[in-house]
């Protein structure tokens, strides 16, 4: 299937490692030219190559934290002005810290939501512009599983991220007249290098019991996780918005 994707531009969020670095390259490999973003250069450096050993397209890279509202619009405009337009954003930002609802107080609550609604919205806003310029756009969200069912310990994931949820549904009736299609991924436990430390000293042992009521029986891989993006990306994809699409191995059993 031709995916449309070849010399489309295409701009990623927290690309350096993890599910970012996945899409971006999966992007790359269908022939987009992409432009990565993370806060740390030395993993930013690293991730570059990568991606650019993906596809033939251009990779660009910039250091910026999704927080700082300035510096996401500057790497927003420059991506677009030095890959010719913009045409996927992938908004995605690292988790907050774990614990239980009454473990944290107000500022760390505020500090989520910076860190994975604002920061989002944030890019969207940068980026919107240039896809209705377009006159063709997929916005993609990476929120987690925890959107369709919380989790316990993750309290501030679980509340910051229903936000991006309730900001993404409100902006499929927004853009549905502009070609722009709006789709939320909801990834499940994934072989990350974060998954990977919490796993415990025995990696394997430890993947292998957070594992135990996945159906499929395993924790997922960034590669399946970035195949399902990259497919919400495509010009296929075209009648699809507002769609919040579990990336789980079945892990969600609800009926919604």
């Amino acid at each position: 299937m031709d995916l449309g994707l070849d010399g489309r531009v295409a701009l990623v969020a927290g690309a350096s490692s993890g599910l970012g670095l996945a899409v971006a390259t999966a992007l790359a490999a269908e022939g987009a030219h992409v432009a990565i973003g993370a806060r740390t250069a030395e993993r930013l450096r690293a991730a570059r190559d990568e991606v650019d050993a993906a596809g033939r397209g251009r990779v660009m890279s910039t250091a910026v934290d999704v927080r700082d509202t300035g510096a996401v619009r500057d790497w927003v405009a420059e991506a677009a002005a030095t890959l010719g337009g913009l045409h996927i954003v992938v908004a995605n930002a690292g988790g907050p810290p774990p614990g239980l609802a009454t473990d944290f107080d107000v500022e760390d609550y505020r500090d989520a939501v910076e860190l994975n609604m604002l920061s989002s919205v944030a890019l969207t806003q940068a980026a919107l512009p240039h896809l209705r310029s377009a006159g063709w756009g997929r916005v993609l969200f990476v929120t987690s599983v925890a959107v369709k069912e919380p989790i316990p310990d993750l309290a501030l994931s679980n509340t910051a991220r229903a936000g991006v949820l309730g900001y993404a549904k409100s902006l499929v009736h927004a853009l549905g007249d502009a070609g722009i299609t709006v789709n939320v991924l909801a990834p499940g436990r994934t072989r990350t290098a974060r998954l990977e430390q919490l796993a415990g000293d025995d990696t394997d042992e430890g993947l292998a019991r957070m594992a135990a009521d996945i159906p499929l029986g395993r924790v997922g891989e960034p590669a399946e996780f970035a195949a399902a993006a990259v497919f919400l990306a495509s010009g296929p994809a075209s009648y699809i918005t507002g769609a919040v699409l579990p990336v789980d191995g079945g892990s969600y059993g609800g009926l919604s």
